[in-house]
């Protein structure tokens, strides 16, 4: 029978055995220190014992990394809450300390770029918003945009750079995390680009580069409905449609670092054109520009000098919300295409959870309850729990935030790692 590959990419196997090779050592679990570093970061404040209880290892070994850590300025003792009534000397606990490092997260966007500073312990110091003339530009400007707010965050926080362990970029589109490249995104010009390096060229920091949609996931799951779930799924609904997915606690990205492109899953064969360049995306239906689109068409909504996308939607809302009904048909359609696009990440993924995220939240005929009674029928229903479904209208600075703790993981990772050598 005639394969799909060639011999050259045939993989070969053993000739005996069953199940997943593993080379030798290999584990998903971080090194012990960086576990219980974790620990106490995600705690906030939690004594050597509980530590040692949450991990379960031995006290003794607990000790022994919380020494190297506390050495390294990565941690410190604090008091700990006193019980009602106790008596005697107060616990000791640990916590993270606080100005063992800083970070930068900077989210460009179509319009206005935003961005923060946090420091070790997830805590924002700072945040700033720059607007932008043009919605799509060449790299070089958005390279000098990043750098002008980034001198802007420092200024308002009244620190140097030589202060910051990395940045972490926020970009939408297709982004390669792993080669930190841009393989496509509608506000750059030009395809596979090297914007990590190009960022961390003119910045002078190590630069970590992302998807947006994977960024707002992961703010949703250090700081948000998340923290607590080993998987969930983030539905961004923005200028374009994004998706993040949580899986055993951690962000998935694909084998490539490019999937969870849920706006250009086809919904129409054929369908209406999409910024990508193909057709019949969700995105094509559900997006900011898919609503303008209809509304130009349907309402005579047409965007001028003085008119922007977001008056021509606000526009569209107002009239909707009023009774008109070309508007209301309008949202009803894209509704209609949202409940799909649900339905076919619960059919695929079966996340204990579906957030519905982004600055069209405001919007709610885009997830009114017939929507969502519309994303439950379609989903394989037969003798199962379906999951939750919950909006979360987050400000736009949680984008950056989500940014910012992306370096904040590579930079605290490093540093534990350097503990006690």
């Amino acid at each position: 029978m005639q394969g799909f590959a060639e011999d050259s990419d045939k993989i070969t196997l053993p000739g005996a055995g069953c199940g997943p090779i593993v080379p030798a050592h290999d584990s998903s679990a971080p090194p012990l220190r960086q576990q219980v570093f974790d620990c106490v970061r995600s705690q906030g404040q939690i004594p050597r014992v509980d530590v040692a209880k949450h991990l379960n290892v031995s006290p003794a070994s607990v000790s022994t990394l919380v020494s190297d850590l506390l050495g390294a300025g990565l941690l410190s003792e604090v008091e700990a809450p006193r019980e009602p009534g106790g008596r005697g000397r107060p616990p000791v606990a640990l916590a993270v300390r606080p100005e063992a490092g800083f970070v930068v997260g900077i989210k460009l966007s179509d319009q206005t770029h935003s961005g923060v500073i946090i420091d070790f312990a997830g805590r924002t110091v700072v945040e700033a918003s720059l607007n932008r003339p043009s919605l799509r530009s060449e790299i070089e400007l958005l390279v000098e945009e990043a750098e002008s707010l980034l001198r802007l965050l420092l200024d308002k926080a009244g620190m140097e750079r030589a202060q910051l362990s990395g940045v972490g970029l926020g970009v939408p589109g297709i982004v390669d995390h792993a080669r930190g490249m841009a393989l496509w995104s509608p506000i750059i010009r030009g395809t596979e680009l090297p914007i990590a390096e190009l960022m961390s060229s003119r910045l002078g920091l190590p630069v970590q580069v992302d998807n947006d949609a994977n960024l707002l996931t992961l703010a949703e799951l250090w700081y948000g409905a998340g923290r607590g779930l080993a998987d969930f799924a983030v539905i961004t609904l923005e200028y374009g449609v994004g998706m993040g997915l949580v899986m055993d606690h951690k962000l998935y990205r694909g084998a490539h670092s490019v999937g969870m492109e849920l706006g250009h899953t086809k919904v129409q064969l054929d369908g209406a054109l999409c910024r990508c360049g193909q057709r019949g995306c969700l995105e094509a239906y559900v997006s900011d520009y898919a609503l303008v689109r209809e509304a130009s068409v349907a309402l005579d909504l047409h965007r001028t000098a003085s008119g922007s996308a977001q008056v021509i939607l606000e526009s569209l809302y107002d009239q909707a919300k009023a009774g008109n009904e070309a508007a209301r048909t309008i949202f009803r359609r894209a509704g209609r295409f949202l409940s799909a696009g649900i339905a076919n990440v619960i059919n695929l993924f079966d996340p204990s959870l579906v957030i519905l995220s982004g600055a069209r939240m405001k919007y709610d005929y885009l997830y009114a309850e017939d929507v969502l009674a519309e994303a439950r029928a379609l989903t394989l229903n037969k003798a199962r729990a379906l999951p939750r479904i919950e909006a979360n209208a987050w400000g736009d600075l949680v984008w950056a935030r989500g940014a910012a703790t992306l370096a904040l993981s590579a930079a605290s990772e490093a540093l534990v790692g350097e503990a006690g050598q």
